[in-house]
């Protein structure tokens, strides 16, 4: 049985690319069972992120199996073969030193971010209760749990802004000086939506607006943070008093469109208005950056934040991979 991951992230493709090969949380498990059905495969998982999807797979021909899943994926998808260039592909070895780099921290774009150890976690729950992994891939994802926990425990990897939340607050830090006279409205109340509330309120931002299609859940992320939740149908009001808007939404398409922001500028009187669109695939339609006091910033962008947090952390990362590189001599997994 041999380890092998196909994925891509925001190093290799960018964000267009990578929102098409996206799965939402409550499709894991279908995928990794799409995955698990293709000829050759005996066990798999898919990890899906905002910057990054990955099919990790165990197979008895790994070399095989690999191309026949891109062809199946790049079909799927009604893609040209060409996106096959933006596909990084590790096997045996490797592949398990990558997942460990992943749930660590040392592979996101936030280097020591904290959200991908849960998504990660998240992802191979969901392929367990879909019945897609087996012996194989149970040791090695439990291992790499125990591998993340060990960096994060014996380094500093996660000083600093550890979160795409984070670094999203940041850039509006920057914007504004500072934000104890903003009013921010998020859209979505998911885990990236809270993470990125709290760190506004830590920073004093003077209001905070959630919606959600979940009003419910707009309503608890609101009480949470000290702010104030809006019906789904009615952001568009409150999109003519607020300076910044972070969306993070689960929606498989565009939910703000450039008519909707045009039909507010006049009530806003033309005052400048910042989107940070921290979603994938995109919760804003480009167009919008397009208006002329509309400043709209996607999570590509904060990659120039997310690397002065890498510069930060460099000197961790050496005692993370040596870290690392002991825990995967430990584990000694067959087909790797």
């Amino acid at each position: 049985m041999e380890l092998v991951c196909l994925g891509l992230n925001h190093r290799t493709a960018p964000v267009e690319v990578r929102e098409r090969f996206a799965v939402g949380n409550t499709k894991l498990g279908e995928a990794a069972r799409e995955i698990a059905s293709i000829q050759g495969v005996a066990e798999g998982v898919v990890v899906s992120t905002c910057n990054r999807t990955e099919f990790y797979f165990a197979a008895d021909e790994g070399g095989e199996t690999l191309s026949r899943i891109e062809h199946t994926l790049v079909e799927r998808h009604g893609l040209d073969d060409t996106v096959r260039d933006h596909f990084y592909r590790k096997e045996k070895a490797d592949a398990a030193e990558h997942l460990c780099r992943v749930v660590s921290g040392l592979d996101s774009m936030v280097l020591g971010e904290t959200e991908i150890f849960g998504q990660v976690k998240q992802a191979y729950k969901a392929a367990l209760e879909a019945g897609t992994t087996g012996g194989f891939l149970n040791r090695l994802f439990q291992k790499s749990f125990g591998v993340g926990k060990k960096v994060r425990t014996e380094t500093s990897i996660q000083e600093g802004a550890t979160s795409i939340g984070n670094v999203a607050v940041d850039l509006a830090e920057k914007i504004f000086g500072h934000l104890k006279d903003s009013e921010v409205m998020i859209l979505g109340a998911g885990e990236m939506s809270r993470l990125t509330a709290q760190a506004l309120v830590s920073r004093g931002a003077r209001g905070i607006f959630v919606t959600n299609r979940s009003y419910d859940r707009a309503v608890e992320l609101a009480k949470e943070t000290g702010g104030s939740a809006v019906r789904f149908d009615e952001w568009q009001k409150v999109l003519e008093r607020v300076d910044v808007v972070i969306s993070s939404t689960g929606a498989p398409h565009a939910i703000v469109h450039r008519e909707e922001v045009e039909k507010v500028r006049r009530a806003r009187k033309f005052r400048p208005l910042f989107f940070i669109d921290i979603a994938v695939p995109r919760d804003i339609d480009p167009a919008v950056g397009e208006i002329e006091e509309v400043y709209l910033y996607d999570i590509d962008t904060l990659e120039q934040l997310a690397e002065e947090a890498r510069s930060r952390r460099q000197r961790q990362i050496e005692e993370c991979e040596r870290i690392i590189e002991s825990e995967l001599a430990k584990m000694n997994l067959p087909g790797t």
